[in-house]
């Protein structure tokens, strides 16, 4: 084999060496979209009926709270099904009507439904 060959057969190698295949791309997580949507039309709704949020976990899926002098928690958790489970909870809450009731027509119209 001539010295142009070997040479020419070591610069293929090499080149095709350095060659891999394509790092993967992050795939979206299924719901994820569906449980940030629910996140951020929870808090807006809870502006909406004028809850002082003190504190907002999106990662805990939690919400806190007052209005009134009355403690408020908001719980989100995604479902296995891609859905999300939503909860009010404010028991030291005197309104009429219910402010658990006024946040979740809120939060309804938040979510376009």
């Amino acid at each position: 084999m001539s010295r142009a060959s070997l040479l020419a057969l070591t610069a293929v190698l090499v080149w095709t060496a350095c060659a891999s295949e394509p790092e993967p791309q992050p795939q979206p997580v299924p719901g994820a979209a569906k449980y940030d949507r629910a996140f951020d039309a929870a808090l807006a709704a809870a502006g909406d009926v004028g809850i002082e949020v003190r504190t907002a976990d999106r990662a805990a899926g939690r919400i806190l709270g007052a209005k009134a002098g009355a403690e408020v928690t908001i719980w989100l958790q995604w479902q296995p099904n891609g859905s999300t489970k939503v909860e009010f909870s404010a028991p030291g809450s005197t309104e009429t009507p219910k402010l658990g009731d006024k946040w979740l027509a809120a939060y309804q119209r938040r979510m376009g439904r």
